[in-house]
C-alpha cells in the first residue's frame, strides 16, 4: 500500500529547515540546494512544493508567525494571564526561539531592496501588532478603558522593544542571556503601565480644561 503523504505537514517541514538554514547561513547563503541537502530531499522534490527560494522564505515566514500566534494566543486559565509570560513567547529565549529570531531579523536584511518581501512584512507586523494588543487587552483590566491614543502608543512602545530586544540578543547572546531579556521586558512593561495610566488619567483633566 503506498504510503500517504500529507503535503501541508511536508512544506512546513520544509519551511521549518528553511528558517534553520537562514538563521544559520544568512539569506544569500541559504539556497536551494543547501535547504534541499538539510531537509534530506533533492532540488527536485523541493521545487514541487517551492516555485523559488522566495516562495519558500515566505511560507517560513507564515509558519514562524502562526507558532507564535499559537503560543501567544493559548487559552486562558481562570485568573487573568501574566503579561510578561505571554509576551516571552516571542522572544529568544531557548533554542527555537533563537532560530525564530535569527530568521526574522536576517529577513529584516532584505525587506529593503524587495518589493514583495516588503508586502509581505508590513502583512507581518499588522499581525505582531494585532496579536500583542490581544496579550494586553487579555491581561492588564484598565486597558480598555484607556483611549485609542495611549492604546496605540503603548502598543507601538512595546512591539518595537521587543524588536530591539530580539535583535540585541541574537547579536550578543553572551550578553542577553534569557533572564536578563526578561528583566528588562518586566521593566519595559512596568514603566508603560504607569504612562499608560497616567496619560489615560490627564487626558480627561486637560479636555475639561480646554471646554
Amino acid at each position: 500500500m503506498p504510503k500517504i503523504v500529507d503535503h501541508a505537514q511536508r512544506r512546513d517541514a520544509i519551511a521549518l529547515i528553511a528558517c534553520r538554514v537562514v538563521a544559520a547561513h544568512g539569506f544569500d547563503q541559504a539556497s536551494m540546494v543547501r535547504i534541499a541537502r538539510e531537509a534530506g530531499y533533492t532540488t527536485g522534490m523541493l521545487a514541487h512544493y517551492f516555485d523559488s527560494k522566495q516562495d519558500i522564505i515566505i511560507a517560513a515566514l507564515r509558519l514562524m508567525l502562526r507558532r507564535i500566534e499559537e503560543r501567544l494566543t493559548r487559552p486562558p486559565g481562570a485568573a487573568r494571564p501574566d503579561l510578561l509570560e505571554l509576551l516571552a513567547e516571542a522572544m529568544p529565549l531557548d533554542e527555537p526561539r533563537h532560530v525564530e529570531s535569527a530568521f526574522w531579523i536576517t529577513f529584516w536584511g532584505q525587506v529593503t531592496t524587495d518589493r514583495r518581501l516588503k508586502r509581505i512584512n508590513a502583512w507581518v507586523h499588522r499581525e505582531y501588532m494585532r496579536l500583542f494588543e490581544r496579550c494586553l487587552a487579555r491581561s492588564w483590566p484598565e486597558w480598555p478603558l484607556w483611549n485609542a491614543g495611549v492604546r496605540e502608543q503603548v502598543l507601538c512602545s512595546v512591539v518595537t522593544f521587543i524588536n530591539g530586544l530580539c535583535a540585541s540578543a541574537v547579536a550578543n547572546p553572551t550578553d542577553w542571556p534569557p533572564d536578563r531579556q526578561l528583566s528588562q521586558l518586566r521593566l519595559q512593561l512596568q514603566l508603560l503601565r504607569g504612562w499608560g495610566a497616567a496619560a489615560a488619567t490627564a487626558a480627561p483633566a486637560q479636555r475639561a480644561a480646554s471646554a
